[in-house]
């Protein structure tokens, strides 16, 4: 089975290296839409016309059995587009997980960092709702501007970043917080930094594990095996990290650059 996976940039491989290690025989294409990055700061339009692109270049040039939107400002903008385009793909989408960082607070106060695309969607925002009611707990939002940038560029643990975090964490820390939803795949790659500025035991959420066990689920479903070697393949539409490619999966990768979606 050949399974495609986009995100603006490397926060995607953050599920990639989760897939890898539990869906042998699986072929992954992963485009890392470099040139049109940061998605969160684009609009809804723009994102929608990216992912398409890319998806019609996965089904045309690598014929996948199923897609992975590792992004979750672009699974709010695209995924109900794409699965009206795409109806015999198996689709999995990005969503920021509230409902399993309530259920491991202690304090019932949730802190969600995210794009700001993100925290606009109206998918999120009646999630949001609906679980701060029905549990009685308390949802502390913080877009992160820029954040992705510095994690692209290498800069996780740096100087920057360490204050960029403490300016946007320190409403969450005095309030007492002890759940962070990591609302974008980049920011797993922060997570020393923002338990450093939090300066407590946090428990973090992120997507990696609840993607990978849906995407297992539904290709079962089809009737697909797993077993033999995994392949993965990287691809950007534009300049790439690749020092943090290797950070992120262990080991070096080539990334070939495609000039062109067509």
């Amino acid at each position: 089975m050949t399974i495609g996976v986009f995100d603006s940039g490397l926060g995607g491989l953050t599920i990639v290296a989760t897939m890898r290690s539990q869906l042998p025989g699986a072929n992954i294409i992963y485009i890392a839409d470099t040139a049109n990055a940061p998605y969160g700061e684009k609009t809804k339009e723009q994102i929608l016309n990216y992912s398409i692109h890319i998806t019609d270049y996965l089904v045309e040039h690598h014929h996948i059995d199923a897609l992975v939107v590792a992004c979750n400002t672009a699974t709010s903008a695209a995924i109900i587009e794409l699965r009206e385009r795409y109806s015999n793909l198996i689709i999995v989408g990005t969503e920021p997980g509230l409902k399993p960082a309530i259920s491991h607070s202690e304090t019932k106060k949730v802190g969600v960092l995210a794009t700001p695309a993100t925290l606009e969607g109206e998918k999120y925002k009646a999630l949001v709702a609906m679980l701060s009611n029905h549990y009685h707990v308390e949802v502390f939002e913080q877009p992160c501007p820029g954040l992705v940038q510095q994690i692209e560029s290498g800069e996780t643990t740096s100087d920057k970043t360490l204050s960029m975090l403490e300016t946007w964490l320190s409403p969450m820390r005095d309030h007492n917080v002890d759940t962070i939803v990591l609302g974008c795949t980049h920011y797993p790659l922060v997570k020393e930094s923002i338990q450093r500025v939090m300066r407590r035991s946090i428990t973090f959420i992120d997507s990696a594990e609840g993607v990978t066990k849906r995407l297992i689920y539904l290709l079962s479903e089809k009737g697909h095996e797993f077993h033999g070697k995994t392949s993965l393949h990287l691809f950007s539409t534009g300049p790439i990290d690749t020092t943090m490619v290797e950070t992120i999966l262990g080991e070096n990768f080539r990334v070939s650059v495609i000039n062109s979606l067509n």
